[in-house]
Parts: C-alpha cells; structure tokens; sequence
C-alpha cells in the first residue's frame, strides 16, 4: 500500500471509530483521540494529537482526562522532558474489559437500581400498576443476570472466555 493510500486509510479508521464511540458511551472526538493513539506507534504529545485530528487544546485535553479516566489511555514522561505523552492500551481484549466496566458503572448500574427500586415498591390491584411491578421486576431480574455474565466476561482472562465461547456458539 502506498504513503498515501496508508493516510486515507487510517484517517477512515479514525473516523469510523469517532463515529463508533457513541455506541459505548463517549464522544466523537473521545473516540478519535483513542483511535488515533491506539495505533500510534510512539507515545504522542497533546500538540501532535490537536495537530492530527484538528482539535482544540480545550478539546484535546478534556478528553485525554476523561480517556485517562477511563484506564483506555495512560501518560508516559521523559526524563527532562516537560511535555506530556499519551499511549493507549493495545490489547483489544483489555480496551473490551475496560470498556464494558466503564459501561456497567455508568449506564447499567443507574438502570438496575432504579428497576430494582421500582420492583420492590408495594403496588395497588390496578391493572396497570400490576403490570408495571411485573416488568420491572422480570426487568430486573434480566439485567441483573446479564451483568452478573458481562461481569464474569469482562474479568476473565481472554484465554479462558474466547474458547469456551467459540465451542459453545459454534
């Protein structure tokens, strides 16, 4: 592949993963910046990153914080260096196990308390009530069964998961 097919490439790619982060939970450029870094090859300092994806410093730097935050990305120093460099997590299955915690904390957990808060209130023998307490408790009862799964996925070693996935599904 040619310098300049490379360039369009990657800039797809970077593009489509901005485009992608709204499906997990962070912005556009949230998810650019993590893609960009994801396959830079050396640690890359916030001036390059603005450069690259022609963001703001603001911009920039709120979203390295939240990506730091998050555990995706982490800083690296140079001795004698004042600047500082980014690099993110490589391993797909660590950014996947990431990922699905930051997601539980911030989206599953709100739900499942408040689906367990409403299945545990007392209802009337009104229709409608009756049939909200049972779909938000069969609600929670699903929830809290699919996290318990995405918990055990998310803690375990990709070695052991991905086989045992594979011959299940297969």
């Amino acid at each position: 592949m040619n310098n300049e097919d490379f360039k369009q490439t990657k800039a797809d790619f970077i593009s489509q993963w901005g485009t992608l982060g709204s499906s997990w939970g962070i912005n556009r450029t949230m998810a650019q910046i993590h893609a960009y870094l994801m396959m830079a090859v050396e640690p890359t300092d916030t001036n390059v990153i603005m450069d690259e994806l022609k963001i703001s410093r603001g911009n920039a730097n709120g979203n390295l914080r939240d990506l730091v935050g998050w555990g995706l990305i982490r800083r690296v120093t140079y001795p004698g260096d004042r600047k500082e460099y980014f690099e993110a997590e490589k391993d797909v299955w660590a950014m996947f196990c990431i990922i699905s915690r930051e997601r539980k904390r911030r989206e599953i957990d709100p739900a499942l308390n408040l689906l367990k808060s409403s299945a545990s209130k007392s209802y009337n023998k009104d229709p409608e009530q009756q049939l909200f307490a049972s779909q938000t408790k069969a609600l929670s009862e699903f929830v809290q069964t699919a996290d318990l799964v995405l918990d055990k996925v998310a803690r375990s070693e990709e070695s052991k998961v991905l086989p045992f996935l594979i011959k299940r599904f297969k």
